[in-house]
């Protein structure tokens, strides 16, 4: 059967998502952290900001700041600076300092390591717990019945434009696209997305000349 941009999800999707990995078969987190409390810090930073300047912002502040407790030593006025570059600058810092503030005073002072608990931290909804357990807790993800896909701005204006959901809220997208692939390649699949949405199916003019699934996409422009 030839399969076309008209063609039933469930023909479209299985080959859509062949191509994309194959396009992308290095795709990963462009963020820069050595351990679970950078990259829950890079995440909550990396809204509504490029992953460039994050990692320009946290190379500096990850080498002065580099336990949750060090992040509320500080007056909120100094770090509020700190994080300026990044944009919204003020409600990250409150997400940054709230999330500290459980770790230390409910986890000991480790990042936690379940979709759970990640959740319950203030500024963490589940792109960010997802990033961060599958970034830094691989194995843990890999059992935890509860995570799922990071779903960011890329990964939603794609899988939108590929058919693969009609939804508009994260969490109904998670759950759409956790139908298409099996678990062990939702972490591989976030990043292929994000790496297809920044070269080619970029907002507002997507590259469909040059889309290697541009035949199979409903979207398609020509």
């Amino acid at each position: 059967m030839t399969l076309t941009r008209r063609s039933a999800l469930k023909q479209r999707a299985p080959e859509v998502i062949r191509l994309l990995e194959e396009g992308y078969p290095d795709a990963r987190v462009a963020l820069e952290f050595s351990n679970p409390l950078e990259c829950l810090v890079a995440t909550i930073l990396s809204a509504q900001a490029t992953d460039k300047k994050v990692n320009e912002v946290t190379r500096e502040l990850f080498r002065k700041y580099r336990t949750a407790e060090d992040y509320l030593r500080v007056p909120e006025e100094e770090l509020a600076r700190e994080l300026k570059p990044t944009g919204f600058f003020n409600q990250k810092t409150k997400a940054v300092r709230g999330a500290c503030r459980m770790i230390v005073e409910e986890f000991g002072g480790r990042v936690p390591d379940s979709m759970a608990e990640l959740d319950s931290l203030p500024g963490v909804a589940r792109k960010t717990a997802n990033i961060v357990l599958w970034n830094s807790y691989p194995e843990k993800a890999a059992a935890d019945p509860d995570v799922g896909i990071a779903v960011d701005t890329h990964v939603r204006r794609v899988s939108q434009r590929l058919g693969f959901t009609t939804e508009k809220d994260p969490p109904k997208i998670e759950r759409d696209l956790m139908k298409l692939l099996p678990k062990d390649r939702w972490y591989s699949f976030s990043y292929v997305l994000i790496e297809h949405g920044r070269a080619i199916c970029k907002a507002p003019t997507p590259r469909c000349e040059v889309c290697p699934v541009n035949h199979l996409c409903p979207s398609s422009l020509v």
